[in-house]
């Protein structure tokens, strides 16, 4: 009987990142997560996702840690193991677009710091708003890779995305990430779409899905077998719900397989056995809500992320109109047709979320108008998979002229003016980025890394005066 061909799934390990940003507001401290780091780095995976995403801010505005500092103390642990983090494009970490000048210097720090892979995305697949931090990420011999953001709808043809692949491979990444961030690939379609990528481009590909609409275990299977290269997976206490499967089933999955990843069990298990306590405690302090951990269909439904839908019912509260939540459920898909139907993620969810809140609540479609819904209509976020609803956009951005150009190519150079503003706080080159990203809170968490320091200046002065017994 003839030999079979090995081809272990390589596995990308998120509980360090997206694993608790999904279930636990991205609430896990740097000193929560280094006691674990020398058995994360003897599993094999191919890299731990660490950094990026939710990390930053939650680090800084939550925990008053320095995410830099984090990302060191992670390096320094991690020996074999290969680092990534999340990142948003020309948006970097923050929520808006940044000056070519800042996402260059922010690619080379993370570099600099530690980081092995950028995963790279655009709420708007528009590959413009990812050029200058892919070449960025080449100039540092970092490993770009680009993910196009998952989504359902009239546009996304196999062709649509195989387009895209290729548009991807030739602007210099390294690797593809199917970023499926509201669990709405079907197991059948992963396969479909796979052996479509798989027969366009060269580069490896990566999966990464979210377990919301109860699927995504299947979704793996079918996807490595249709020759997937890497999939994204959590340790089991933070795995599942609107996080990602559970690494130890996907190992036992292809145990004994061509596609066997060679972990050992009983390690993962002492990992897990040491995440546990922490799920516990979230379970029991009301962090992480039991409703993030079950499944919920309405995502397939309605085709919106499970973010989203929390938001809508926020939103609907605060207005005393819950029972309009379906006929705004109703009105998402609308207003996603009439804004070029761009995938459901951060920021385009809670645009289009917010814009089919009004409309329901108005009685008129456009009465009320976000901002960020004119923005997106003057092209501020980048091109959309197909064009404009032309009456829609005369109705809320009337004469003013679209911008048909890179939306960042109309923004000067700001690293400097970002510079001087915050002079007096700097203590590392990374303070400017830090303060670049999230002004606010980067100077609340600068005053305050200032007032320890002075606390820790006094007690040592105290003790060498002889005011403490040594």
């Amino acid at each position: 009987m003839a030999e079979i061909e090995k081809k272990p799934v390589k596995v990308v390990e998120t509980i360090l990142r997206d694993a608790h940003q999904s279930l636990i507001a991205t609430r896990m401290s740097t000193e929560q997560m280094l006691p674990i780091i020398e058995k994360l780095d003897k599993v094999g995976y191919y890299a731990v996702e660490c950094w990026g995403g939710a990390t930053f801010d939650a680090s800084l505005r939550f925990l008053k840690e320095d995410p830099w500092e984090r990302l060191r103390k992670l390096r320094d642990g991690f020996k074999n193991t290969k680092l990534q983090m999340l990142f948003r494009g020309q948006n970097i970490l923050g929520y808006r677009p940044y000056a070519d000048d800042v996402v260059e210097y922010f690619v080379q720090k993370s570099a600099a710091n530690g980081i092995d892979i950028i995963r790279i995305f655009d709420c708007m697949n528009d590959l413009r708003n990812l050029q200058t931090a892919v070449k960025a990420a080449n100039k540092e011999k970092a490993h770009a890779q680009v993910a196009m953001a998952y989504t359902l709808g009239d546009a996304y043809t196999l062709d649509y995305w195989t387009d895209l692949a290729k548009r991807i491979e030739d602007m210099g990444a390294d690797s593809i990430c199917i970023k499926d961030m509201a669990g709405l690939l079907v197991p059948y379609k992963a396969t479909e779409l796979v052996r479509a990528l798989k027969e366009t481009v060269k580069i490896p590909i990566d999966l990464h899905s979210h377990y919301t609409s109860g699927v995504a275990s299947m979704t793996y299977m079918k996807a490595v077998e249709a020759g997937v290269d890497i999939i994204d997976t959590a340790m089991s206490p933070f795995a599942l719900g609107t996080s990602q499967p559970a690494t130890e089933v996907m190992v036992e999955t292809f145990k004994g397989t061509a596609y066997d990843t060679g972990f050992d069990q009983q390690l993962l298990a002492e990992i897990a056995d040491y995440f546990r306590p922490m799920r516990d405690e979230a379970l029991d302090t009301g962090l992480l809500n039991p409703k993030n951990l079950g499944v919920n269909i309405k995502t397939l439904l309605y085709q919106v992320p499970g973010g989203m839908l929390s938001n809508l019912t926020s939103q609907l509260k605060e207005q005393h109109a819950e029972d309009k939540f379906y006929e705004v459920l109703e009105e998402v898909p609308r207003v996603r047709k009439d804004l070029g139907e761009p995938p459901l993620v951060t920021p385009s969810s809670q645009i289009v979320g917010t814009q089919a809140v009004f409309n329901v609540i108005m009685g008129e479609r456009y009465k009320v108008v976000t901002k960020e819904t004119r923005d997106v209509l003057s092209g501020k976020y980048g091109a959309t998979a197909r064009p404009f609803n032309p009456e829609v956009q005369k109705k809320c951005i009337g004469d003013v002229e679209p911008i048909t150009c890179r939306p960042a190519d109309l923004l000067e150079d700001e690293l400097d003016k970002l510079e001087s503003e915050m002079a007096q706080y700097k203590e590392q080159d990374e303070d400017v980025l830090t303060y670049a990203l999230f002004p606010q809170v980067a100077m609340d968490f600068f005053k305050y890394r200032q007032a320890q320091k002075t606390k820790v200046d006094e007690t040592v002065a105290d003790t060498k005066n002889g005011a403490y017994p040594v």
